[in-house]
Protein backbone atom coordinates (compact mmCIF):
# COMPACT_ATOMS: atom_id res chain seq x y z
CA UNK A 1 0.00 0.00 0.00
CA UNK A 2 1.25 3.47 -1.26
CA UNK A 3 0.42 6.88 -0.18
CA UNK A 4 0.65 9.79 -2.40
CA UNK A 5 -0.29 13.41 -2.37
CA UNK A 6 -1.55 15.70 -5.32
CA UNK A 7 -3.43 18.55 -6.48
CA UNK A 8 -7.07 18.38 -6.70
CA UNK A 9 -7.54 22.13 -8.41
CA UNK A 10 -6.45 24.15 -5.85
CA UNK A 11 -6.93 21.50 -2.96
CA UNK A 12 -3.84 19.01 -1.77
CA UNK A 13 -5.44 15.36 -1.50
CA UNK A 14 -3.97 12.28 0.03
CA UNK A 15 -4.74 8.75 -1.59
CA UNK A 16 -3.59 5.60 -1.38
CA UNK A 17 -2.71 3.44 -4.34
CA UNK A 18 -3.01 -0.39 -4.06
CA UNK A 19 -0.48 -3.13 -5.81
CA UNK A 20 -2.95 -3.53 -8.77
CA UNK A 21 -2.19 0.72 -9.02
CA UNK A 22 -5.59 1.53 -8.51
CA UNK A 23 -5.49 4.97 -6.39
CA UNK A 24 -8.38 5.39 -3.46
CA UNK A 25 -8.92 9.46 -2.23
CA UNK A 26 -8.23 9.69 1.47
CA UNK A 27 -10.04 11.70 4.23
CA UNK A 28 -7.02 12.79 5.46
CA UNK A 29 -4.98 15.91 5.13
CA UNK A 30 -1.50 14.52 5.13
CA UNK A 31 0.64 11.72 6.16
CA UNK A 32 0.79 12.42 10.02
CA UNK A 33 -3.09 12.71 10.66
CA UNK A 34 -2.90 8.93 8.94
CA UNK A 35 -0.40 8.10 11.42
CA UNK A 36 -1.80 10.23 14.41
CA UNK A 37 -5.32 8.13 13.27
CA UNK A 38 -3.90 4.88 13.85
CA UNK A 39 -1.67 5.42 17.01
CA UNK A 40 -4.79 6.51 18.26
CA UNK A 41 -6.93 3.90 17.59
CA UNK A 42 -3.93 1.11 18.27
CA UNK A 43 -4.14 -0.15 14.81
CA UNK A 44 -1.86 0.07 11.57
CA UNK A 45 -1.95 2.96 9.18
CA UNK A 46 -2.72 0.45 6.35
CA UNK A 47 -5.71 -0.77 8.77
CA UNK A 48 -7.08 2.52 8.48
CA UNK A 49 -6.46 2.56 5.06
CA UNK A 50 -8.11 -0.01 3.75
CA UNK A 51 -11.12 1.05 5.99
CA UNK A 52 -11.44 4.31 4.00
CA UNK A 53 -11.07 2.56 0.84
CA UNK A 54 -14.51 1.46 -0.71
CA UNK A 55 -15.00 0.55 -4.69
CA UNK A 56 -17.31 3.52 -5.30
CA UNK A 57 -14.18 6.03 -4.33
CA UNK A 58 -12.02 4.98 -7.06
CA UNK A 59 -10.12 7.53 -9.46
CA UNK A 60 -10.70 7.62 -12.90
CA UNK A 61 -7.45 9.12 -14.10
CA UNK A 62 -4.28 6.56 -13.45
CA UNK A 63 -2.47 7.79 -10.55
CA UNK A 64 1.04 8.84 -12.22
CA UNK A 65 -0.68 10.94 -14.66
CA UNK A 66 -2.44 13.35 -11.85
CA UNK A 67 -0.39 16.59 -10.71
CA UNK A 68 1.73 14.67 -7.99
CA UNK A 69 3.51 16.79 -4.60
CA UNK A 70 5.97 15.36 -2.61
CA UNK A 71 4.17 12.29 -0.75
CA UNK A 72 4.97 14.09 2.49
CA UNK A 73 5.69 18.13 3.51
CA UNK A 74 9.05 16.97 5.10
CA UNK A 75 10.25 19.63 7.16
CA UNK A 76 13.71 18.01 7.38
CA UNK A 77 15.94 16.04 4.82
CA UNK A 78 18.83 14.27 6.56
CA UNK A 79 21.40 12.00 4.35
CA UNK A 80 23.27 8.88 4.90
CA UNK A 81 26.77 9.07 3.17
CA UNK A 82 29.51 6.28 2.28
CA UNK A 83 27.33 3.63 3.06
CA UNK A 84 27.49 1.38 -0.31
CA UNK A 85 30.82 0.28 -1.29
CA UNK A 86 30.20 1.78 -4.49
CA UNK A 87 29.81 4.96 -3.03
CA UNK A 88 33.05 4.85 -0.95
CA UNK A 89 34.82 4.23 -4.14
CA UNK A 90 33.18 7.26 -5.93
CA UNK A 91 34.25 9.50 -2.90
CA UNK A 92 37.70 8.10 -2.77
CA UNK A 93 38.27 8.87 -6.34
CA UNK A 94 37.12 12.33 -6.34
CA UNK A 95 39.17 13.17 -2.35
CA UNK A 96 43.03 11.69 -4.25
CA UNK A 97 42.14 12.99 -7.91
CA UNK A 98 41.10 9.79 -9.39
CA UNK A 99 43.63 7.33 -7.55
CA UNK A 100 42.15 4.50 -6.45
CA UNK A 101 45.36 3.20 -4.32
CA UNK A 102 44.92 5.71 -1.44
CA UNK A 103 43.00 5.11 1.81
CA UNK A 104 41.10 8.08 2.53
CA UNK A 105 38.96 9.17 5.82
CA UNK A 106 36.12 7.82 3.19
CA UNK A 107 37.44 4.21 3.92
CA UNK A 108 37.69 5.10 7.83
CA UNK A 109 34.04 6.08 8.00
CA UNK A 110 32.60 3.41 6.13
CA UNK A 111 33.88 0.78 8.66
CA UNK A 112 33.60 3.31 11.46
CA UNK A 113 31.02 2.44 14.54
CA UNK A 114 29.43 6.14 13.62
CA UNK A 115 28.45 6.21 10.29
CA UNK A 116 28.08 10.12 8.11
CA UNK A 117 25.08 11.89 8.72
CA UNK A 118 24.05 15.43 7.69
CA UNK A 119 21.37 17.56 7.03
CA UNK A 120 20.43 17.37 3.26
CA UNK A 121 17.24 19.49 2.84
CA UNK A 122 14.32 21.31 4.23
CA UNK A 123 10.53 21.23 2.62
CA UNK A 124 11.26 24.77 0.81
CA UNK A 125 14.00 23.72 -0.46
CA UNK A 126 13.00 19.99 -1.28
CA UNK A 127 10.78 19.34 -4.97
CA UNK A 128 8.11 16.62 -5.60
CA UNK A 129 7.60 14.31 -8.95
CA UNK A 130 7.74 15.84 -12.30
CA UNK A 131 9.27 19.10 -10.75
CA UNK A 132 12.62 20.67 -11.58
CA UNK A 133 15.82 20.26 -9.69
CA UNK A 134 18.57 22.93 -10.44
CA UNK A 135 22.25 22.78 -11.32
CA UNK A 136 24.87 24.72 -8.62
CA UNK A 137 26.20 27.71 -10.96
CA UNK A 138 30.04 27.10 -9.60
CA UNK A 139 30.26 23.57 -10.25
CA UNK A 140 31.04 21.50 -13.51
CA UNK A 141 30.36 18.31 -11.80
CA UNK A 142 26.99 17.17 -10.85
CA UNK A 143 25.11 13.73 -10.81
CA UNK A 144 21.98 13.17 -8.83
CA UNK A 145 22.64 9.86 -5.95
CA UNK A 146 19.74 7.63 -6.46
CA UNK A 147 18.47 6.65 -2.48
CA UNK A 148 15.56 5.02 -0.65
CA UNK A 149 14.15 7.33 1.93
CA UNK A 150 13.16 6.29 5.53
CA UNK A 151 9.74 8.47 6.23
CA UNK A 152 9.94 8.81 9.93
CA UNK A 153 7.28 10.06 13.25
CA UNK A 154 9.08 12.00 15.61
CA UNK A 155 10.14 9.67 18.12
CA UNK A 156 11.97 7.80 15.50
CA UNK A 157 9.72 4.90 13.55
CA UNK A 158 10.04 4.30 10.33
CA UNK A 159 6.42 4.70 9.26
CA UNK A 160 7.44 4.49 4.87
CA UNK A 161 9.85 4.34 2.62
CA UNK A 162 10.10 6.42 -0.59
CA UNK A 163 12.84 7.45 -3.11
CA UNK A 164 14.55 10.30 -3.00
CA UNK A 165 17.19 12.20 -5.31
CA UNK A 166 20.29 13.73 -3.36
CA UNK A 167 21.36 16.11 -6.02
CA UNK A 168 25.61 16.46 -5.52
CA UNK A 169 29.03 18.72 -6.53
CA UNK A 170 31.39 15.68 -6.91
CA UNK A 171 34.06 18.80 -7.33
CA UNK A 172 32.99 21.09 -4.51
CA UNK A 173 33.45 17.90 -2.37
CA UNK A 174 36.32 16.13 -3.71
CA UNK A 175 38.34 19.71 -3.52
CA UNK A 176 37.93 19.66 0.36
CA UNK A 177 35.23 17.62 3.13
CA UNK A 178 34.49 20.74 4.64
CA UNK A 179 32.40 21.69 2.03
CA UNK A 180 29.93 19.47 2.01
CA UNK A 181 27.19 21.33 3.00
CA UNK A 182 27.92 23.22 0.02
CA UNK A 183 28.01 20.18 -2.16
CA UNK A 184 24.39 18.91 -0.79
CA UNK A 185 22.79 22.09 0.14
CA UNK A 186 21.27 24.83 -2.43
CA UNK A 187 17.69 26.23 -4.02
CA UNK A 188 15.86 22.55 -5.57
CA UNK A 189 18.81 20.15 -5.23
CA UNK A 190 16.92 17.43 -3.23
CA UNK A 191 13.61 15.88 -4.29
CA UNK A 192 11.77 12.87 -2.89
CA UNK A 193 8.39 11.14 -4.03
CA UNK A 194 6.10 9.60 -6.32
CA UNK A 195 4.96 7.55 -3.39
CA UNK A 196 5.49 6.65 0.04
CA UNK A 197 5.43 2.75 0.64
CA UNK A 198 4.15 1.83 3.87
CA UNK A 199 6.17 0.12 6.32
CA UNK A 200 3.63 -2.19 7.04
CA UNK A 201 3.45 -3.38 3.85
CA UNK A 202 7.41 -3.89 3.34
CA UNK A 203 8.22 -8.10 3.95
CA UNK A 204 11.86 -7.02 3.55
CA UNK A 205 13.40 -3.39 3.19
CA UNK A 206 16.81 -4.88 1.90
CA UNK A 207 15.14 -6.48 -0.50
CA UNK A 208 14.45 -2.74 -2.77
CA UNK A 209 15.72 -2.12 -6.31
CA UNK A 210 16.80 0.29 -7.38
CA UNK A 211 17.13 1.93 -11.10
CA UNK A 212 17.96 5.03 -12.35
CA UNK A 213 17.89 6.38 -15.80
CA UNK A 214 19.31 9.72 -17.59
CA UNK A 215 17.57 10.78 -20.86
CA UNK A 216 19.45 13.52 -22.56
CA UNK A 217 18.05 14.71 -25.94
CA UNK A 218 15.66 11.71 -25.63
CA UNK A 219 18.02 9.33 -25.44
CA UNK A 220 19.40 7.29 -22.42
CA UNK A 221 22.75 8.70 -21.42
CA UNK A 222 23.19 7.00 -17.97
CA UNK A 223 21.42 3.59 -16.53
CA UNK A 224 22.72 1.62 -13.66
CA UNK A 225 21.12 -0.32 -11.13
CA UNK A 226 21.20 -1.74 -7.44
CA UNK A 227 19.89 -2.95 -4.30
CA UNK A 228 19.31 -2.17 -1.19
CA UNK A 229 20.71 -5.67 -0.39
CA UNK A 230 24.11 -4.00 -0.70
CA UNK A 231 23.73 -1.69 2.31
CA UNK A 232 26.70 -1.68 4.45
CA UNK A 233 24.91 -0.20 7.47
CA UNK A 234 21.06 -1.36 9.16
CA UNK A 235 18.46 1.26 8.80
CA UNK A 236 18.11 0.93 12.41
CA UNK A 237 21.19 2.16 12.86
CA UNK A 238 21.16 4.97 10.83
CA UNK A 239 17.78 5.95 12.20
CA UNK A 240 19.68 5.62 16.35
CA UNK A 241 22.53 7.55 15.11
CA UNK A 242 20.08 10.51 13.38
CA UNK A 243 17.79 10.24 16.70
CA UNK A 244 20.43 10.29 19.25
CA UNK A 245 20.25 14.13 21.25
CA UNK A 246 18.75 15.32 18.51
CA UNK A 247 14.64 16.64 17.95
CA UNK A 248 13.18 14.12 15.31
CA UNK A 249 9.75 16.23 13.61
CA UNK A 250 7.00 14.05 12.07
CA UNK A 251 7.87 13.47 8.24
CA UNK A 252 11.43 13.67 8.38
CA UNK A 253 13.01 12.32 5.68
CA UNK A 254 16.28 9.99 5.96
CA UNK A 255 18.15 8.96 2.95
CA UNK A 256 20.25 5.90 3.31
CA UNK A 257 22.92 6.69 0.36
CA UNK A 258 23.29 5.70 -2.86
CA UNK A 259 24.96 1.96 -5.05
CA UNK A 260 24.87 4.02 -8.28
CA UNK A 261 26.77 6.56 -9.39
CA UNK A 262 27.56 7.83 -13.00
CA UNK A 263 30.72 7.51 -14.96
CA UNK A 264 33.57 9.98 -13.63
CA UNK A 265 33.14 11.79 -17.12
CA UNK A 266 29.44 12.28 -16.73
CA UNK A 267 27.95 15.44 -15.63
CA UNK A 268 24.37 16.90 -15.57
CA UNK A 269 23.35 19.31 -18.27
CA UNK A 270 20.50 21.30 -18.02
CA UNK A 271 17.46 19.61 -20.21
CA UNK A 272 18.23 16.51 -18.52
CA UNK A 273 15.64 14.09 -17.32
CA UNK A 274 16.50 11.94 -14.12
CA UNK A 275 14.01 8.60 -13.85
CA UNK A 276 14.41 7.03 -10.14
CA UNK A 277 12.40 3.38 -9.82
CA UNK A 278 12.18 1.84 -6.46
CA UNK A 279 10.69 -1.39 -6.59
CA UNK A 280 7.45 -1.08 -5.23
CA UNK A 281 7.55 2.71 -5.09
CA UNK A 282 7.18 4.37 -8.56
CA UNK A 283 9.50 6.19 -10.32
CA UNK A 284 10.50 9.30 -9.10
CA UNK A 285 11.23 11.65 -12.27
CA UNK A 286 12.77 15.40 -12.35
CA UNK A 287 13.83 17.80 -14.98
CA UNK A 288 17.62 19.67 -15.11
CA UNK A 289 17.75 23.32 -14.92
CA UNK A 290 20.12 25.95 -14.52
CA UNK A 291 20.17 27.43 -11.02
Amino acid sequence: MRIIRYLDGRQTRLAAVTDDEKAYPLPHSDLISLIDEAREKGVSPVRIVESAITPQNELTAAWPSLQLLTPVDAPEVWAAGVTYQRSREARNYEATGGRMDAETFYDKVYDAVRPEIFLKSTAARTVGPNQQVTLRSDSVWQIPEPELGLVLAGDGTIVGYTAGNDMSCRDIEGENPLYLPQAKIWRKSCSIGPAIRLADTVEDPYDFRIVCQIYREGHVVVESEASTSQLNRKLDELVRFLAADNDLFDGTVLLTGTAIVPPADFTLAPGDRIEISISGIGTLVNHVISN
